[in-house]
């Protein structure tokens, strides 16, 4: 497979410059909480090291060699915001990470949940961060087969994620329009971008799509952290 991660920059940019992982960078030991659910976790990848925290951890390694570089990957399969919220103070707060991922949405779209309920609790959730020594990246949807069956309900889950992110100056790492971007504007057909499972629900991420993803990542955190030794 052609590794096309090359994007343009204005769909990975972040809007805040991440003032607690810069730092981190300067003391040369950073630790990003990755939180979420399955595409979190790496379902549909080969293995456990073909997850997206596991590709990021070796991106920023390779960015700066000079760091250590750690990343927890706190997913777990099938949950939505309220269910990452109630694990907030053990999975995120008490590791006191420099940054911390937290990847929302999927699940709202594809399991019909009540749009408002979840936003509600992403918004809650930035509430209880926002005054942490930490920066925030809200990861939103992946734009796959079976969130694609709901086009109106998933374009307003990332519309609520990008809200609720501008109103606690979070960042967005917008994963839908990147993933749109492979597809529709580089032609990556979703064969490329979405594992093959066996129930052919076509949900999860495969190998290609979470290292395209965690390279992109890292060029947002790179970006916005600066570039120090």
């Amino acid at each position: 497979m052609p590794e096309i991660y090359e994007t343009p920059a204005e769909l990975i940019r972040f809007e805040h410059q991440l003032v607690h992982s810069a730092e981190a960078i300067r003391q040369r030991q950073v630790k990003i909480v990755a939180i979420g659910s399955s595409s979190t976790r790496g379902v549909g990848a080969s293995s456990s090291q073909r997850s997206y925290p596991s590709r990021l951890e070796i991106e920023l390694s390779q960015r700066y060699p000079k760091v250590s570089i750690t990343i927890e990957n706190k997913g777990i399969g099938g949950e939505e915001a309220g269910d990452e919220l109630a694990r907030f103070q053990k999975d995120v707060i008490d590791e006191k990470p420099a940054l911390v991922v937290w990847q929302v949405g999927t699940n709202a779209v594809w399991k019909q949940y009540d749009l408002l309920q979840v936003a509600a609790a992403i918004r809650e959730g930035l509430k209880r961060l926002k005054d942490m020594s930490m920066d925030i990246v809200l990861m939103d949807l992946q734009y796959a087969p079976a969130v694609l069956q709901y086009p109106t309900e998933a374009e307003r889950m990332v519309a609520f994620i990008t809200e609720a992110a501008k109103e606690a100056g979070a960042n967005v790492f917008r994963r839908f329009a990147l993933m749109d971007y492979w597809n529709v504007i580089e032609r990556i057909p979703f064969d490329q971008t979405i594992n093959r499972e066996p129930d052919g629900v076509q949900l999860h991420q495969n190998d290609w799509s979470y290292a395209g993803v965690a390279t992109a990542l890292a060029k947002a955190i790179a970006a916005a952290a600066g570039q120090w030794p």
